[in-house]
């Protein structure tokens, strides 16, 4: 059986191709899946994701349009990653680009202020 790294790194690939070329949600759109972590006994699935229009109500809008698609995301996963059984899927937004930014914004201010 391959590690659990090595799963984890196997379904994140597949589940940004199916993101990107199979699903038909256009609430969905344009999503990045940053990392995923799979539990011990590979029963749940935390799919960590941010998008690039990154306002609240679209982040609302692609976790409901996630929610939705989550038994298709299931199934076609399944066809991709060779598991005995297929892990429960769980969505969690990653704010890690939008706090990089905002540190980014106010370091550029403090310089700017210097000079």
């Amino acid at each position: 059986m391959p590690s659990i790294p090595r799963l984890e790194s196997d379904l994140k690939k597949a589940l940004s191709k199916i993101l990107r070329e199979e699903t038909k949600d256009p609430d969905i759109g344009f999503m990045t899946v940053t990392d995923v972590d799979l539990t011990n006994d590979l029963s749940y699935l935390t799919i960590h994701y941010t998008v690039l229009d990154d306002d609240e109500e679209t982040r609302n809008m692609r976790a409901k349009a996630l929610e939705r698609s989550k038994k298709f995301l299931r199934t076609a996963l399944a066809q991709h990653v060779k598991m005995r059984k297929m892990p429960e899927l769980r969505f969690r937004y990653d704010s890690s680009l939008e706090t990089g930014n905002r540190i980014e914004r106010g370091l550029k201010k403090v310089m700017d202020e210097e000079e």
